[in-house]
C-alpha cells in the first residue's frame, strides 16, 4: 500500500518551513516539497542535516518579493534556471520554479518556467525523486515513483538513454543511488542504457563527477557496484584492486578516504587530475595510502605517530589489500590500542637549553630524539631520551 501521507517528520513541523510554505501559497497547492526530502522521509531515512527543497509554481521574483516582504532572507543562488534559496532563522530552503527543458546539450539544460508539475516532473532522474508533498504531509505522486521508493528500486523516468543524453552525469548518479537506495540492486533498462553511454561521457565535467564519487565512496556498501561500474568500463580496476575494495567493505570499512585509496591503485594524483578533486580530499586519501603502506611494513608505531587517527584506515587497507589473515589483523589492532598518545615530550626550546646553538642542528637533534622515541614506541621519557642520545 502507498500511503497518502507522508510518515511525521520533525522538518515538516518546523514552524519556519510551514512560513515559507505560507508565503508562497503552499496551501493552495502552489508550492510543495520535492525531491529528497520527500523520497527519504517517505523510505523512513530522513537525517535532520538534510537539505530542504522546494518546487512551486510561481515566478523567482515573485518568490523573492513574497519573502522579502514576510522578513525572509532571500538569496537568487541559481536564479537563472529559477531556483532561490530563503533562509529564515536557522532554516534554509531552496525554491525553483516549476520548469521543463526546452533544449540540453548533455551538461546543461535551457529550461522555460510553467505551472505543470507533471512536466516538472518529468524532467527529473528518477521516479523515486520525482515525488512531492504538501505542507500537510500529503503525497503528490505524479509518476508513480513511491513505489519504486519503498521498493528501493533505481528507475529512470521514461526512456532511459533520454535521459542520460540529457544529462551525461546520469550514468554516475545511476549507480550512487543504485548503492545509497536500491541495495546494489541495478535496475536491467537503466544499466544497459548506461552501459551504451560509457565512451560519450568525455563532456562531463571533473568536478561533477569526482563530486559523485566521493559521495559514492562514503557509502556503507558498494562493492558490487564498484564491480558493475568496472565492467562495463566506467572505471578501470585490476582483479586485485576489486577484490581489496570488497575487503574493506567485509572489514566494516566505508572510510572515502580509504576507498579513494584503494580505486586509486597507488596513483592518486592521477585520480585528482581525472575526478578534479580538492587537495584536502587527496591529501587525506594519501595519508591513508601511506600509512597502509607503513603497516604493510610492519612499521605499526611509526604510522600511528606519522598519520595518527588515519593509521586506523591504514591498517583496514593494508589488510584489504595484502588479504592479511584475521590474526595479523588482530594483532595489529592490539598494537595500536596499547600505544599512548604520540607527542614528543621535548621541543625545540629543550634542544636550545641544552646548549644545542639555534640552526640546523636543534632540528637534527630532535630528528634522533624522535627516532629514538619512536622505536621505543613511545615509552621513554625526557629524562630516557636525553640520556639515550648522551646528553
Amino acid at each position: 500500500m502507498i500511503p497518502k501521507h507522508l510518515p511525521k517528520a520533525e522538518w515538516l513541523d518546523n514552524p519556519d518551513v510551514q512560513t515559507i510554505f505560507a508565503v508562497l501559497d503552499g496551501q493552495a497547492g502552489k508550492t510543495r516539497a520535492v525531491g529528497g526530502i520527500v523520497r527519504d522521509t517517505l523510505m523512513g531515512r530522513w537525517r535532520p542535516e538534510a537539505d530542504i527543497d522546494m518546487a512551486t509554481e510561481l515566478l523567482p521574483v515573485v518568490v523573492m518579493q513574497r519573502a522579502k516582504a514576510a522578513g525572509i532572507a532571500t538569496y537568487p543562488t541559481g536564479i537563472d534556471h529559477g531556483t532561490v534559496t530563503l533562509r529564515l532563522n536557522e532554516t534554509s530552503v531552496e525554491v525553483t520554479t516549476l520548469r521543463r527543458d526546452v533544449l540540453t546539450d548533455g551538461r546543461h539544460a535551457q529550461v522555460q518556467f510553467g505551472t505543470d508539475w507533471t512536466e516538472d516532473a518529468k524532467r527529473r532522474d528518477f521516479t523515486m525523486n520525482a515525488l512531492y508533498c504538501d505542507f500537510d504531509g500529503t503525497l503528490f505522486d505524479p509518476l508513480k515513483g513511491a513505489g519504486d521508493a519503498l521498493n528501493g528500486r533505481v528507475r529512470f523516468i521514461g526512456n532511459a538513454a533520454e535521459r542520460i543524453a540529457e544529462d551525461g552525469l546520469r550514468v554516475y548518479r545511476f549507480f550512487r543511488f543504485s548503492a545509497s537506495h536500491g541495495e546494489e540492486k541495478l535496475d536491467a533498462e537503466g544499466l544497459s542504457a548506461c552501459q551504451l553511454a560509457v565512451g560519450q561521457l568525455d563532456h562531463l565535467s571533473a568536478e561533477r563527477v569526482g563530486s559523485e564519487m566521493i559521495r559514492m565512496l562514503g557509502l556503507p556498501k558498494i562493492a558490487l557496484t564498484v564491480a558493475v561500474m568496472n565492467e562495463i568500463g566506467l572505471l578501470t580496476l585490476s582483479r586485485h584492486d576489486l577484490a581489496a575494495v570488497l575487503r574493506y567493505e567485509v572489514l566494516g570499512g566505508h572510510s572515502p578516504s580509504a576507498r579513494l585509496a584503494l580505486v586509486a591503485a597507488g596513483d592518486i594524483d592521477a585520480l585528482q587530475t581525472r575526478w578534479r578533486l580538492s587537495n584536502a580530499v587527496v591529501e587525506a586519501a594519501r595519508h591513508v595510502a601511506d600509512a597502509a603502506a607503513l603497516m604493510a611494513e610492519d612499521r605499526v608505531v611509526l604510522g600511528v605517530y606519522r598519520y595518527d587517527e588515519d593509521a586506523v584506515e591504514g591498517m583496514a587497507v593494508a589488510a584489504a589489500q595484502n588479504n592479511w589473515p584475521r590474526d595479523r589483523l588482530m594483532e595489529a589492532a592490539r598494537e595500536i590500542s596499547r600505544l599512548p598518545d604520540p607527542k614528543l615530550p621535548i621541543a625545540g626550546g629543550d634542544v636550545v637549553a641544552r646548549g644545542v646553538a639555534p640552526g640546523p642542528e636543534v632540528g637534527e637533534t630532535l630528528a634522533r630524539l624522535e627516532a629514538l622515541w619512536v622505536d621505543s614506541a613511545f615509552s621513554l621519557s625526557r629524562d630516557e631520551l636525553w640520556e639515550r642520545l648522551g646528553r
